[in-house]
């Protein structure tokens, strides 16, 4: 069952095992629809991820934007009406009162919706086509793997007068190093062949390869067994906090109960016959 769709947010499955998620208020640079509320697009991302997850046809989940850019971050122009919020997130008011009201606003109903993204457990990709802003900029970095091309540019809310959020400030440093996650906090703006260069995309191809690439990297995802995909994930992310012992505990637990699976049962059976597997994800 797939999720409710919402105009401002396109859900494009397609037969290759392939999903696209894709901002779509072009019109807007794809600036965000709403805030916390469940209609909102912070909010659609993770529960259109989330189906994906639970759904056994799709492999990755490919999130990108219409037109020039690939999230302008908040809308500072548009607010919901009473009837578009609908009911609260997971307690909190949508409405914020004094300054402790805007930290608990953005910690339970803002935050953690951007934190459903790096929870999801199939690979996750973001096609970054253009330029990605404040909140454009966390979701792509909570996504595994970034593909940019050269309309690529990450640009934080300094000019709004307000800080990193939603992730921005825990992968940046480790991503890139202290210093340069420092000076992209000062300075705000990081165009494509910096951010390439430090490792924040992992590919940097022309515009009009973006797709291709994009393709050709699902296409390499898709061949291989799907479960150690997702243990891969599950520990490598985990172990960003672990020590080096924590981390040889889960790969020790993990690599035992793997071996006996039916996809790597598959996976040495094909390689003796010189044939293509067949995974199935059991």
């Amino acid at each position: 069952m797939g999720p409710d769709l919402v105009d401002h947010l396109t859900y494009d499955k397609e037969d290759n095992g392939i999903l696209w998620i894709r901002f779509n208020r072009p019109e807007a640079l794809n600036a965000l629809y709403g805030r916390s509320e469940p209609v909102g697009t912070v909010a659609k991302v993770g529960e259109y991820m989330r189906a994906a997850d639970d759904d056994p046809d799709i492999r990755v989940i490919v999130l990108t934007g219409e037109g020039r850019a690939f999230c302008a971050g908040a809308d500072l122009k548009n607010v919901l009406s009473e009837e578009e919020i609908g009911p609260v997130i997971a307690g909190a008011r949508t409405s914020q009162v004094g300054p402790d009201g805007t930290r608990q606003y953005f910690f339970h109903a803002f935050t953690k919706l951007h934190r459903d993204i790096s929870l999801v457990r199939k690979p996750t990709i973001a096609m970054i086509n253009g330029p990605a802003v404040g909140s454009g900029m966390d979701m792509a970095l909570h996504c595994d793997i970034r593909v940019g091309c050269d309309k690529t540019s990450f640009i934080a809310y300094h000019n709004a007068g307000q800080i990193i959020e939603n992730g921005g400030c825990y992968y940046l440093p480790k991503m890139v190093g202290l210093g340069r996650a420092l000076e992209f906090a000062y300075t705000g703006e990081l165009d494509a062949e910096r951010a390439h260069e430090w490792g924040l995309l992992n590919h940097l191809v022309p515009v009009d390869e973006l797709e291709t690439t994009t393709r050709d990297l699902c296409q390499k995802i898709i061949d291989r067994p799907p479960i150690p995909q997702w243990i891969h994930k599950r520990i490598m992310r985990e172990a960003l906090d672990a020590s080096i012992e924590t981390t040889m505990v889960m790969t020790s637990n993990a690599g035992g109960i793997m071996h006996h699976s039916d996809d790597a049962t598959e996976a040495r059976r094909a390689f003796t016959e010189k044939r293509k597997p067949d995974f199935t994800g059991m």
